[in-house]
């Protein structure tokens, strides 16, 4: 039963791409839902961020698994995914564990160790638990990935200070303006990364703040929280709100573009000496790129940060090799685990049936002396447990043991008692697992 990653990013799709086979927050769940229907597809879950979408599934077979994946994929998103199978790039096993492993810990984000991907894994992982399409092998997995993420912020500086894509887009409105003191801005979009580039601009010294956002309750929230300054409005004042920015930062979760460049015309016309600045953080991307050709305005989207972005990098890149060595070890945790958990009902079902053994012969033994004492009776019954451990305790260490080290021969010894001793304890799935000749093999 094969685990993989199959899905896209911005290493290899650009933001156009991304944002195309994107879901929309609202259709994730029933997408969910939809794989639990493909009959090679064990366990899954889906990852999206706007910088990649990737699907983690455990499979029954590996061809057939990955062809039900991108037919999914075809067949929920109702529209031309042709071009997708050229950005979209299939890791196996061990190299899906890593790669899961690298995105918690910020090593494979675009801002390297940004603050919200752990967030984000971690949402991923319950809307799963929602959607009941995780099992024990990704639900293990995930809590590992999620273990090793805070792990890495808390022992290394690969999280060290504040900045995100949010305040990437901040730094990125600061080189192009020089400064931010006295300059009204509006922020589009009062989610996460909207609140914290509204905190970051404010920082900055911009003298007014505006946050527009779909509900005007959840912005008036963030507008409030910034102090004398700010304010709050909602989407049909959006070309008003134009008129008065100098910088806009746009992060909404809205599958179409918000900021068209009929607006940002219309509002130009009332401001035509000054120039307008937009930062899109958002995938799908909320600004029409054809607004770049307006005059007197600067876009930058996602994508576009990359420049800014590295310029913030260098402390935490002295933290990536730790990182990778708590990455290697996590890895190694759970390729331990998954390669030994074949045998693990053989081995509860052996002492089951032991106990269960001891138990009626112990009773047997004792109904037919009742002249023994109380002691007599404990010592008795201390004896039969202790004989019972130390006849399994060899069996069951040497299947544990070989499971760390070889899960094909692992499950061989899993099977051969199994059928010694009449467990049953393995099903046809757990059986299929003995055709993985190698260690790598075995996880994958």
């Amino acid at each position: 039963m094969p685990l993989v990653c199959l899905g896209l990013s911005h290493h290899t799709a650009p933001v156009d791409v991304r944002e195309r086979h994107a879901f929309s927050p609202s259709t994730m769940g029933e997408a969910l839902v939809a794989l639990r229907d493909y009959e090679a597809v064990r366990e899954a879950l889906m990852l999206q961020t706007c910088g990649r979408l990737e699907i983690y599934a455990e499979l029954e077979d590996y061809e057939s698994g990955v062809t039900q994946l991108k037919a999914f994929l075809n067949n929920f998103r109702h529209g031309d995914v042709n071009d997708m199978e050229s950005y979209m790039y299939t890791l196996l096993g061990t190299q899906a564990i890593e790669h899961l492993l690298r995105v918690s810990t910020g090593l494979d984000s675009m801002l390297i160790g940004e603050a919200e991907i752990l967030g984000q894994v971690k949402d991923a992982y319950v809307q799963a638990q929602r959607s009941h399409t995780l099992g024990k092998s990704l639900h293990t997995l995930f809590r590992q990935a999620i273990n090793a993420g805070k792990e890495a912020r808390s022992r290394t500086a690969i999280a060290g200070d504040s900045t995100s894509i949010a305040t990437a887009a901040v730094d990125a409105a600061k080189l192009h303006l020089g400064n931010l003191a006295g300059k009204t801005v509006l922020v589009v979009g009062a989610g996460k990364m909207g609140a914290i580039a509204a905190r970051r601009l404010r920082d900055e010294g911009a003298a007014r703040v505006i946050v527009l956002n779909r509900s005007q309750g959840r912005a008036a929230e963030v507008a409030a929280a910034l102090g004398e300054g700010a304010r709050s409005a909602d989407l049909p004042g959006l070309v008003d709100a134009l008129t008065e920015a100098d910088v806009v930062v746009t992060s909404t979760g809205a599958p179409h573009f918000v900021i068209t460049p009929d607006a940002v015309a219309e509002a130009l016309r009332s401001r035509p000496q000054r120039p307008l600045f937009i930062v899109d953080i958002a995938v799908p991307r909320d600004v029409d790129p054809e607004v770049a050709l307006l005059d007197g305005v600067g876009l930058v989207d996602i994508d576009g940060l990359a420049n800014v972005i590295a310029v913030t990098l260098e402390r935490r890149r002295e933290a990536i090799p730790l990182v990778e060595e708590i990455v290697t070890e996590h890895v190694a945790r759970f390729g331990q685990w998954y390669q030994s958990r074949v045998a693990v009902p053989v081995i509860a079902s052996l002492v089951q049936k032991a106990e269960t053994i001891r138990e009626n012969e112990v009773a047997r033994l004792l109904a037919r002396c009742p002249e023994l004492s109380e002691r007599e009776r404990m010592l008795i019954t201390g004896m039969s447990m202790t004989i019972v451990s130390k006849l399994l305790h060899s069996a069951i260490t040497r299947i544990r043991d070989k499971a760390a080290e070889n899960g094909a021969e692992a499950i061989t010894h899993a099977q051969m008692l199994d059928e010694l001793f009449e467990l049953r304890a393995l099903g046809s799935a757990e059986a299929n697992v003995a055709a993985a000749p190698s260690r790598d093999e075995a996880i994958e």
